[in-house]
């Protein structure tokens, strides 16, 4: 189903490969987030040009529209979307977690009402397991129930109950074919975490991922957590941190030896105007940038920066011309590609020290001013 190995290490950095049969995976890796089977404003060759190489499929959301029946009979998510190459699929609990307006969580599952008609629907590890089938992703999730922040130690300790209780439930219904990652929880105890953690590598997962973070908790806490649970992770597996796309974070996370991310932000960023430079976070409707002739990043060689000026890019935003979500999202998302690439490139060089130092003082929280 999968095959990962170690290229070399800078650290507790690591470079890596993930083979599967629709494709290589390099880690560390950014999977760009395909919430209703598109990457927002994107065309499968698209991706693939800025160099895509796995991407992320929202169970929840595609369960819910368009209907398995639908995935089911035009041959999977991967014909349905035309991309033939890797998807990993969420398991569905964190979109439950958030979207809900209502949801009870019973040991089997968790009732839940439909963010987008108010309808009741129920999904529990049997129907994530099933749903994901369906889908015919090739790295599946257990079904996880998300702990808010902040929680009680005894909130979060009965949440990792059924957390773990879900994971060895699917891992009983795991289908031949396909890839199954454990989720860590825990919330922000260390010990609670640890159990965690120990309790799935028993069972034995073909990777393993943390989540419950990025919902809320200061981020010393976060990168806490990150730089505890990392390191904790087999060796021999993929580590995967759920939901995590600052810079920041991703910096920390591969220095604690995470390989695989994913997150909204490039392409939200992108639809919002706000922009990823080598120099920082850039708002293009700014008026500085009203006649401003040249590239939004002089030393990017993406589509957008190659053809198009900030005065441009400025105007299609202010227009609200639909190209102007095209070109900000092709520039984001290749910019987090690139960057990947050359975190990759300094790990094997043994140079991830110096680029972390170097990008962790940019301004990517904030917009430049």
């Amino acid at each position: 189903m999968i095959d990962f190995g170690i290229f070399s290490k800078d650290g507790g950095a690591r470079t890596g490969l993930i083979r599967t049969l629709r494709g290589d995976i390099h880690t560390p890796a950014f999977m760009p987030v395909g919430t209703n089977a598109t990457v927002k404003a994107m065309s499968p060759d698209e991706l693939k040009d800025i160099g895509a190489e796995i991407i992320l499929g929202n169970t929840y959301h595609l369960y819910l529209r368009p209907g398995l029946d639908v995935i089911r009979n035009t041959g999977g998510l991967h014909r349905f979307m035309n991309w033939d190459r890797p998807v990993l699929t969420d398991s569905g609990g964190f979109q439950v977690y958030s979207l809900s307006p209502l949801r009870k969580i019973e040991g089997n599952g968790v009732h839940f009402k439909s963010y987008i008609d108010g309808s009741m629907h129920f999904i529990g590890p049997a129907e994530a397991m099933e749903i994901q089938s369906v889908l015919g992703s090739d790295i599946a999730m257990v079904f996880d129930d998300c702990t808010p922040y902040p929680a009680t130690c005894e909130y979060a300790e009965k949440s990792l109950k059924l957390t773990l209780s879900w994971a060895e439930r699917c891992r009983e219904l795991k289908k031949d074919g396909q890839a199954l990652f454990g989720i860590v929880q825990g919330s922000t105890y260390r010990d609670l975490r640890e159990l965690s953690i120990e309790k799935l590598t028993s069972l034995g997962f073909d990777g393993y991922a943390v989540g419950g973070l990025s919902v809320g908790e200061p981020k010393d806490i976060m990168h806490e957590m990150i730089r505890f649970t990392g390191p904790r992770l087999p060796e021999d597996r993929p580590r995967y941190l759920m939901g995590i796309g600052d810079l920041v974070d991703v910096l920390v996370a591969v220095d604690s030896g995470f390989d695989a991310f994913d997150c909204v932000m490039p392409t939200r960023n992108a639809r919002n105007g706000t922009l990823f430079t080598s120099s920082g976070k850039i708002s293009i409707k700014r008026t500085e940038y009203k006649s401003d002739a040249g590239p939004l990043d002089p030393e990017c060689s993406c589509y957008t920066c190659r053809n198009f000026s900030r005065a441009y890019l400025r105007h299609l935003f202010l227009t609200k011309e639909i190209l102007a979500m095209r070109l900000n999202t092709m520039h984001n998302l290749y910019f987090y590609m690139d960057f990947f690439r050359k975190m990759r490139d300094a790990i094997n060089s043994n140079t991830f020290g110096g680029f972390k130092e170097r990008h962790e003082a940019i301004a990517w929280t904030e917009p430049l001013q």
